[in-house]
């Protein structure tokens, strides 16, 4: 299975285009973040996890010719933004593209996009298929998935569990019953907004300590704003085996 992230960023603080901070002003490519999404390929499938606004150009620049399904962890912009596109994949496949949610987010999905959702549809909108998995196993092809519920201020928020990985974003709190989910994870990925505490993400110091309760062989942060600071000042500040996950970056498991 090989894992890429597509984007680490988030739309959080100030757009880059007016900040003057070392992050934005850095010519070090790790600094430059799309919102966050991630790739899992495993043998003929490919499945995405958040399609936000940048969600075209993470595909075009990945060359992603085939999507099996898309993961939706929660409904807000920066995350469910770009699901418009999913009908270029409509187009090339000839069928609806299954988008996993939890159905708390369904409401948000079809406020959104309401006229992929309308009985009399417009010609060429976006095909979706609404897939409910409220903290469920479920399958995608050959692959294992398991959901599971997180809180995100007082948004719920689904992680995904897939064999050795676990993948949690824009997440504060995990209940004790979701949290035996995640044990024995060996590669995880989990959001660290910044230094600063923040009320609906973990900062780093709560992402370290997140990664040290879990165990993981290897951890990787992502959701990433610029005010967490440069790549490469914050990566001197990590144990030896957490990432500072940046756009591109790969490993297989």
């Amino acid at each position: 299975m090989k894992i890429t992230f597509l984007g680490t960023g988030t739309s959080q603080g100030v757009p880059v285009i007016t900040c003057k901070c070392k992050t934005c002003r850095s010519t070090d490519e790790r600094d430059k973040r799309l919102r966050t999404s991630l790739l899992i390929q495993d043998k003929q499938t490919n499945i995405i996890i958040d399609a936000g606004p940048d969600f075209r150009q993470q595909v075009l620049r990945s060359g992603i010719r085939h999507l099996d399904g898309i993961l939706i962890t929660h409904g807000h912009k920066d995350h469910v933004g770009g699901l418009d596109d999913v009908r270029a994949f409509n187009y090339t496949q000839r069928k609806a593209m299954n988008v996993y949610a939890g159905n708390f987010t369904f409401p948000d999905l079809q406020r959104e996009f309401y006229y992929a959702f309308e009985q009399d549809k417009y010609p060429g909108v976006p095909e979706i298929n609404l897939v409910e998995v409220n903290g469920k196993k479920f399958s995608i092809n050959q692959l294992e998935i398991q959901s599971i519920l997180t809180e995100h201020s007082n948004t719920p928020t689904l992680a995904y569990r897939l064999g050795k990985l676990t993948y949690i974003t824009d997440t504060k709190r995990i209940s004790e019953e979701e949290f035996e989910k995640i044990k024995g994870t060996e590669y995880l990925i989990i959001n660290a907004l910044r230094k600063e505490p923040h009320f609906s993400h973990f900062n780093l110091e709560e992402a370290l300590a997140m990664i040290e309760r879990i165990a993981p062989k290897k951890a990787y942060l992502t959701h990433i704003s610029h005010l967490m600071g440069t790549h490469e000042e914050v990566s001197k500040e990590l144990p030896e085996n957490v990432v500072m996950a940046y756009d591109g970056l790969s490993f297989d498991l």
